[in-house]
């Protein structure tokens, strides 16, 4: 963010709000798409016992993990600020 110290304004509050649950909930849905992925086949198909422990075990470790990384790089980014609107422009001439 821009600020520099003190007290942040209620428009970075918010947008800070805003962001954490946007991080949230988007890691909910990648966690919640990969879990099925991975366990699916355990609901829909008879696997033996030690295979669909195998793929809960799997799916949940797999999901717990995409969750953090996804909640920690959306607000990693945030926090880096805005990307230029023209990448790799570096005079008004060019």
């Amino acid at each position: 963010m821009g600020h520099t110290g003190g007290r942040r304004t209620q428009s970075e509050r918010d947008a800070i709000t805003v962001e954490i649950g946007y991080a949230v909930a988007s890691a909910v849905f990648a966690a919640a798409v990969v879990f099925g992925v991975v366990v699916g086949p355990a609901l829909l198909f008879d696997l033996p016992d030690g295979l669909e422990g195998v793929l809960l075990a799997a799916g949940t470790a797999l999901a717990a993990v995409l969750f953090l990384l996804r909640v920690v790089s959306v607000l990693v980014r945030f926090r880096q600020g805005p990307q230029p609107s023209q990448p790799g422009r570096t005079s008004p001439d060019s």
